[in-house]
């Protein structure tokens, strides 16, 4: 498909399944590369980094350890700014771990941010990031991620994971907003 509606929205193609495919294969091989000999806990971010997170440990390919959180500061097509914990590790899988938050997409920055600082006050030994995309036009927030699939421009996106009011999650390839 060339173009999708959502809620009376116009989105356009942006990225392939086949381009996203190609980013995380090379993202999970540096990945593997990095952590292996070193228990990683791997904290997939709920609800929008399942599909990313899935093709991610597949690439990896490896024994890590997996857990799933949720987060949330988005409505809509913007950020609140203002971080809900939905549902949280707990704490003692944190404490004195290499943690390695697997996110969707770092735009604002902010819920990373705040997400990197709870689990370093929980005791984790190491915080890294790594998300499927990420805008650094858009960036708010003192966030690093080391390990990013691709960098994107600051647009609003839907697709492979990412949605707008809860819809357009499925779609294989990423659109990005027309209007």
């Amino acid at each position: 498909m060339k173009e999708v509606t959502l809620h009376g929205r116009q989105f356009e193609l942006y990225i392939t399944a086949e381009e996203i495919s190609q980013a995380v294969a090379a993202l999970g091989a540096r990945l593997k590369n990095d952590f292996k000999g070193k228990n990683p806990l791997f904290v997939c971010i709920m609800n929008g980094a399942f599909m990313f997170a899935s093709e991610l440990m597949y690439a990896i390919d490896e024994d890590f350890e997996v857990a799933f959180a949720r987060y949330s500061s988005y409505e809509g097509t913007q950020s609140t700014m203002l971080l809900k914990e939905i549902m949280p590790v707990e704490p003692e899988r944190i404490k004195d771990r290499i943690v390695v938050i697997v996110e969707d997409l770092i735009d604002t920055g902010y819920t990373m941010k705040c997400v990197r600082d709870l689990y370093q006050s929980q005791g984790a030994e190491e915080v890294h990031i790594a998300t499927m995309l990420s805008k650094p036009a858009a960036l708010q927030c003192d966030v690093h991620s080391e390990y990013v699939a691709m960098e994107i421009e600051p647009k609003f996106i839907v697709g492979h994971g990412l949605d707008f009011d809860g819809y357009g999650r499925m779609y294989r390839d990423i659109y990005q907003i027309k209007d």
